[in-house]
């Protein structure tokens, strides 16, 4: 059953699969599926794949775009059994099982797995996305690495011109793991990779400053951890307040309650929410809107219907599952094992139903910035590792799960250059010249 194209029983049609969405769930249902013999239908408005832990790098100018993506065609051409489409869809009819598209178009299905994701929430503030962008997709990526780079030319230009700048200060909203990440890349910028590139100001000058409105920043890793993080972020540099909800946010600066904190560049990473498409379902959802699924990852009353990744509200242990890679990519599979084991039952198959959709948690890591990193280790063993060790292990897992081998390629002399010369590559502005809130001096 390699290429899916194995033989359907006579007089039965072979079972259709639409899988919506093209990121990690997705596209591991999608691989899984090719193994089975069902035809597959996966619908993605972008026509690649992103690896969005790596997302950070690109905003931050060590990697480019290219690095981190990959046309969903390419990854998956070599299964016969599987079409790809670039559309969006807007819709359901549960009842004649079929999803309406953005275009007009109407997918009939038999299976369907949703695996949409979630967006950037600024908590009922959208007002805030145009002054603080967040970072979900390339595009965003590429805005925070225009507004980060450009607050250095512009502050070069007017020192060289009036003699003075605005202060290079940094702030970050929010306390996770891409909030952590951007902060340390942002002082390995000014600190190390361009401290010699300018003539008239002091890049290793500019401040960062996380905000968090909770009690700890990384509030999933053990305390340990936490403390481990914050240590290493001070040691760059980085300023971090814990227990300060931002209250408004205006074009160069930020403020907490009555106090003003002045800001070049304002980064967003407070928090997400789940496609809208999960309500779009009609299925009883929580209240950041992820549906309600079950242990086999059905919706109520729905078994032909899987919801995996960030969308989907999936308890273990007493606690959700937290909306990151590793579960997705583990729902997105199983997702696929189960429609066929369902499909084998149709057809009269002797094989047991597989069981229930449970997760294997095999750690998780961030990285703050050069040898410098948290990791919880689960499996194969279990370790709290902090620095060194554990920024090198970040970096080998990072690779092993890039999908491509030109992609693993060059991430990994990208990295060895940058870590080597303390020179990184994909520093490039494009796109408008104007900051929110900068004052030229004029």
């Amino acid at each position: 059953m390699g290429d899916g194209a194995d033989a359907v029983p006579a007089g039965r049609v072979r079972r259709r699969v639409v899988v919506l969405g093209g990121g990690f769930a997705g596209l591991n249902a999608a691989m899984e599926l090719a193994k089975l013999p069902v035809d597959v239908t996966l619908v993605d408005r972008k026509n690649y794949h992103t690896f969005q832990p790596l997302l950070y790098q690109v905003a931050l100018a060590v990697l480019s775009p290219a690095d981190i993506a990959q046309p969903i065609r390419s990854i998956l051409r070599d299964h016969a059994n599987i079409e790809v489409l670039m559309d969006e869809a807007v819709g359901f009819d549960l009842d004649q099982r079929q999803v309406r598209l953005k275009t007009g178009s109407v997918l009939a299905y038999d299976y369907l797995i949703v695996a949409t994701g979630a967006t950037l929430s600024y908590f009922g503030r959208e007002d805030w996305a145009k002054l603080a962008p967040g970072l979900k997709t390339i595009d965003d990526a590429l805005e925070m690495r225009r507004r980060v780079l450009l607050a250095f030319e512009l502050a070069e230009r007017q020192m060289m011109e009036h003699g003075t700048h605005p202060p290079l200060k940094f702030v970050i909203v929010g306390g996770g793991p891409t909030a952590v990440e951007l902060a340390g890349a942002i002082s390995d910028i000014a600190r190390l990779y361009m401290r010699n590139n300018f003539r008239y100001i002091d890049t290793r000058q500019a401040k960062v400053l996380i905000l968090e409105g909770s009690p700890h920043i990384l509030g999933m890793y053990p305390e340990d951890l936490q403390q481990k993080a914050r240590k290493q972020l001070e040691e760059l540099g980085v300023e971090v307040r814990t227990g300060t909800a931002v209250t408004d946010l205006q074009p160069g600066y930020v403020m907490i309650g009555d106090e003003r904190i002045d800001a070049v560049v304002t980064l967003w990473a407070a928090g997400v929410q789940p496609s809208p498409l999960g309500r779009l379902l009609g299925a009883e959802t929580d209240k950041k809107g992820c549906v309600l699924v079950d242990e086999y990852l059905n919706p109520k009353g729905h078994p032909e219907i899987f919801v995996c990744g960030d969308l989907a509200h999936v308890e273990q242990d007493g606690r959700q599952l937290p909306g990151v890679a590793q579960p997705a990519m583990q729902m997105g599979a199983y997702a696929a094992r189960r429609i066929g084991s369902l499909v084998g039952q149709e057809a009269g198959s002797d094989g047991r139903a597989i069981k229930g959709f449970r997760y294997f948690d095999k750690g998780d890591m961030a990285t703050i910035g050069r040898k410098a990193a948290i990791a919880k280790i689960v499996w194969p063993f279990k370790a709290h590792w902090s620095g060194f060790m554990a920024w090198l292990a970040w970096l080998i897992v990072h690779i092993y799960f890039l999908i491509g081998f030109r992609n693993r390629l060059g991430v990994f002399s990208q990295w060895a250059w940058t870590y080597l010369t303390l020179r990184d590559g994909a520093r490039l502005i494009t796109g408008s010249e104007d900051l929110p809130g900068w004052n030229d001096g004029e």
